[in-house]
Formats: C-alpha cells, sequence, structure tokens
C-alpha cells in the first residue's frame, strides 16, 4: 500500500508504526508544529491523529472534536453510496447506519479551561474491516466494507478527510460557531435516547451554543460541557 499521501497545504503526513494517537501526543509534547498528521498506513482500518494548536481557551477549542467528526461525514459522504448512513455520537462514537463503526478522541495538557492549551490532539479510528471472524454479528457494531462501501480504502477516507477538515476550520474562523452547530445538529446520533454521560443518566435533550450537551435528569436538566470529553496525556 502506498503509504505517501497528498495533504492539503498548513497540513503534514507522517506514517507511523504502531498507533499514531500515542505518537501524536508523544509528538506534541515534543514541540512538534501544528498541523501534523500521523497515520498507520499498512492497517485494514484508519488509524490517524491530527496534531493542533489552538489559539482560543481549551473551553473554546473543544469544539474540535465535532469539528473533525462533521469533516469525516462529509469526507464519508462525498464517496460512499448514498444509502450510507454516517451520524456523530457526542462522545465521539462514529456510527454507521445505527452501528458503531468508529471513535473520536480529543487530548490536551491539565490547564485552566480558560485559557488557550500548548497543544491538543484529534484521534480518530473508523473500521472498515470486520474484525467478527467467527460469522456472528454484533448488531451494534459494524464495519465501513459491510455497509456497501467494499471500494472504499482508508487512506483516500484520510486525505479527503484532511481536506474537509481545513475547510470546515476555515468556516468557524471566519465564521464562528454557528455554522458548525446547525451541520453537526443535523448529524448528531441518539437525540431524545437515554443517555449515561460524566455520571449524569438521564434522556438526551439537545445541544446547547457551545456544543455541550444537555441532559435532562431527575433533578432537572443539566448541561455537561464538551471539555468532560477532554482526556490528558
Amino acid at each position: 500500500m502506498n503509504a505517501e499521501l497528498s495533504f492539503p497545504p498548513l497540513l503534514t503526513g507522517r506514517a507511523v508504526a504502531g498507533d499514531p494517537f500515542a505518537a501524536a501526543i508523544q509528538a506534541a509534547q515534543d514541540g512538534c508544529d501544528a498541523g501534523l498528521v500521523l497515520y498507520d498506513p499498512v492497517s485494514p482500518d484508519l488509524q490517524a491523529a491530527l496534531v493542533l494548536a489552538p489559539e482560543v481557551s481549551l473551553a473554546e477549542a473543544a469544539v474540535m472534536l465535532p469539528l473533525a467528526g462533521v469533516a469525516l461525514q462529509n469526507a464519508v459522504g462525498s464517496v460512499a453510496p448514498p444509502e450510507v448512513a454516517l451520524q456523530l455520537g457526542w462522545s465521539g462514537k462514529v456510527h454507521v447506519n445505527g452501528a458503531t463503526a468508529g471513535q473520536l478522541r480529543m487530548v490536551a495538557p491539565k490547564g485552566d479551561r480558560n485559557s488557550p492549551p500548548d497543544w491538543m490532539v484529534i484521534g480518530l479510528s473508523l473500521r472498515f474491516v470486520s474484525n467478527d471472524i467467527d460469522g456472528g454479528q454484533n448488531p451494534d457494531e459494524t464495519a465501513l466494507h459491510a455497509e456497501g462501501c467494499g471500494d472504499l480504502m482508508p487512506l483516500d477516507v484520510l486525505e479527503s478527510w484532511s481536506r474537509h477538515l481545513l475547510t470546515q476550520l476555515h468556516i468557524w474562523e471566519q465564521d464562528g460557531i454557528a455554522p458548525l452547530h446547525r451541520e453537526y445538529s443535523g448529524l448528531v446520533f441518539g437525540m431524545g435516547d437515554a443517555i449515561d454521560q460524566s455520571g449524569h443518566s438521564g434522556t438526551f435533550l439537545g445541544l446547547d451554543e457551545q456544543l455541550g450537551i444537555l441532559v435532562k435528569t431527575g433533578e432537572g436538566t443539566r448541561l455537561v460541557p464538551l471539555t468532560d470529553l477532554l482526556e490528558t496525556p
């Protein structure tokens, strides 16, 4: 498989052996330039991570998780058959035709949520090939090749994701969060369903203006901000 990919300006790709998410965290800690995309060139699935250097507060920068998800939906939607529906779980899960097919993650150094972080890493995993070798099928999990996307290859989707990611970043920088809120709201998975998020069990009512989740509990409505999804190295 050809690991030499074409990335848009401002992004630089590098193939790595092993876990790109862990490698990206190490690279960020070592002071690499923002815009570095690390990826596994031999995995049958898409395994990649992006290093960012946000210039806004950590609370604002946390929207990079749903932004990366919208870019992924745009990338897959542009090449997948029309019957393939990709939705985004608020916690970062990627759903294809209602079943889990991947995960988005974000990590940043622990610090003041009102200050810009030194760096942030967004991790992406997307399953292309089912790993269920006994022939059984878990209805809650799927892979792109099992959903009519047999012609899609992980590195092609990675290239497309990187381009759509820059487009979404440009829109966010120019027009604020409103366009992202509108698009993400139409893609979010499980609205109206029962949810257990950050210790709050209840009903997923919707999103606030910063894409935090509103959960109706027996004690009222709670807001769980996106910063609750941040991992620390």
